[in-house]
């Protein structure tokens, strides 16, 4: 057991709980000891074979047994007989918008609903109507709650599928009988959602390489097993495909399985016209073999640059590797700090010197603090004289880093009026704002736009965070004009954040593009509430290389002299 094996049992005890009813501290002991552990910087296996668990503070007799037991053994008991008292549907119905630990409770037991399904007949019957804190506008959303759930239940967020498809892979690596491998699809072009997973493989050996691939311990199930392809599922429900080809064959293989559908589609209508026959077996004239030891020399047939697996959308990437046009992508050697990040001043469970530390071992030369503003009341958000200490602890730390700058920024709410919320003087002691809607996401389209333009206008934004508040397989962004906000940040020098939480990922690549072409100016920003997610930047930058954005459209690729002189503007 790591690190976090342990701080997801204790957040899964402390949810269970929640559901059986038992005491609000109770569910909180488990809930704090797994927010400890997740910002401890040592390993838990040694501090319990050391026996110093219970010298922190918060691990009490009773917790410092059960997570001795569960680090030594691998197991818990007492979390085993937890789970056999609570029907497993029931914590799969959280995920469910508008449901709470303390409403699927009522549902148990007055209703006797286990899981969704049970739920779902329920709603459609209307029983839920009448329950106490319920009613037909809650009913009405966790019917809608489910309809989402339905529509996206067969779809994966990208760390979830690549973690899985590395782990795959992993098993490749030294194989004699295995010449080339890669994963394809649309994880291969960085999509943020994926469907499924596409694995490639060379060898002259086939029947080896799928009997390998079937045998993986994470295979749940085998749905087919042929001589070049099979297809499994895994334990989390993810499907995969492998496919072997020869090797000569493989470059061929590994562009057509990349994707995308349309980049295909495209290439080979241009073949056509070149009397050149492209498929996943190769590219033929007068059915002779063009032979191309990589995808850079399929490219090079047709007189174009090679063309990186993100830009394969169709989206005029073909034009402008026959121009050579394309761009040069941004990539995670170009950034030079993280803005966006939260503490424990809100709703973040790391300090700021744990964040500066994280971040100089990760070679950036600045942080942005942005901890909520006041009105995000449950993100515990920063008052007038919380503030002023924040900025005191940056003061100080920024004379004991004399390497490293930390930014005083903060994540102001955009009201339901445009306004943000502090004064103009508490506003101008921060170094830049970041604007973002936490609110009344129902709002219609015209009243959305001019709420956020609005906030645009105000001399103080200088970031428009998450711009569309959209959460991927969970929630649609609001209805808004994106063009017209777009606009309005080119024109007030309002930088677009690209939100690398990878349950975000806002603004969507799709509109990069051409913004970027308009003269747009970006961020990529972890929104990190820990030191762990500030790793989640990798995955910004995957969407701003689909979004076809360079170094020079993000701001977070200047110095700390050339950021700040940007915010001064």
């Amino acid at each position: 057991m790591n690190n976090n094996d342990v701080v997801k049992v204790l957040n899964h005890i402390g949810l269970l709980l929640e559901l059986k009813g038992e005491s609000f501290f109770k569910s909180k002991a488990y809930y704090d000891a797994a927010n400890k552990i997740e910002i401890l910087e040592e390993d838990i296996n040694n501090i319990v074979s050391e026996n110093r668990l219970s010298s922190y503070k918060g691990f009490g007799k009773a917790l410092t047994q059960k997570i001795t037991e569960l680090v030594t053994t691998g197991k818990l008991d007492y979390y085993n007989k937890l789970k056999e008292t609570i029907p497993e549907g029931l914590t799969y119905m959280l995920k469910i918008s508008g449901l709470g630990p303390k409403k699927v409770k009522v549902l148990y037991e007055t209703l006797g609903i286990e899981n969704i399904e049970q739920l779902k007949q329920a709603c459609e019957n209307n029983k839920l109507v009448n329950l106490p804190r319920f009613g037909q506008k809650t009913q009405n959303k966790i019917l809608e709650g489910i309809k989402n759930i339905e529509v996206y239940s067969q779809k994966f967020h990208y760390p979830i599928a690549k973690l899985m498809a590395d782990e795959v892979i992993k098993e490749f690596e030294h194989i004699d009988y295995i010449n080339r491998y890669s994963i394809a699809g649309s994880l291969r072009r960085k999509k943020e959602i994926i469907k499924d997973i596409d694995i490639l493989a060379s060898s002259n050996n086939p029947e080896k390489v799928m009997d390998l691939f079937v045998s993986q311990k994470y295979v749940k199930e085998i749905t087919g097993k042929g001589e070049t392809k099979s297809s499994v599922v895994f334990q989390n429900n993810i499907k995969a495909d492998l496919r072997v080809v020869s090797d000569e064959q493989y470059p061929y293989a590994l562009h057509h399985f990349t994707g995308s559908k349309e980049h295909n589609t495209a290439l080979r209508h241009i073949a056509k016209k070149q009397n050149i026959k492209m498929n996943e077996y190769g590219l033929f004239r007068d059915d002779i073999l063009i032979k191309c030891k990589s995808e850079e020399d399929i490219y090079n047939v047709f007189g174009m640059d090679y063309i990186p697996p993100e830009l394969r959308e169709n989206y005029g990437e073909l034009e402008a590797a026959s121009n050579h046009q394309l761009p040069t992508l941004i990539t995670k050697e170009d950034i030079k700090g993280a803005l966006h990040v939260h503490t424990i001043y809100s709703d973040g469970n790391a300090t700021i010197e744990q964040l500066v530390k994280a971040c100089i071992d990760k070679g950036y030369n600045y942080l942005g603090i942005s901890d909520h503003s006041k009105t995000a009341i449950y993100a515990r958000g920063l008052s007038e004289e919380t503030i002023k200490r924040q900025h005191e602890e940056i003061d100080r730390l920024n004379e004991k880093y004399k390497d490293f700058h930390i930014m005083k920024g903060i994540e102001s709410d955009i009201l339901s009026d445009g306004e943000l919320d502090y004064s103009d003087n508490i506003l101008e002691s921060f170094d830049f704002i970041i604007g973002s809607v936490h609110s009344l996401f129902k709002m219609d389209e015209d009243k959305m736009t001019n709420r956020i333009v609005k906030a645009i206008r105000n001399k103080h934004m200088k970031i428009l965070g998450h711009p569309t508040g959209r959460i991927l397989l969970n929630r649609e962004g609001y209805k808004l004009d994106i063009n017209k906000i777009i606009n309005e940040c080119i024109d007030n020098d309002v930088v677009l954040e690209i939100n690398a939480n990878p349950y975000r990922l806002d603004l969507d690549w799709r509109h990069m593009k051409s913004a970027k072409e308009k003269g747009a100016k970006f961020i990529i920003s972890p929104d990190a509430h820990s030191v762990k997610e500030l790793n989640y930047m990798i995955y910004g930058i995957n969407v701003a290389r689909k979004g076809w954005l360079e170094e020079y459209d993000v701001i977070n690729t200047l110095s700390i002299e050339n950021i700040n002189r940007y915010f001064l503007k």
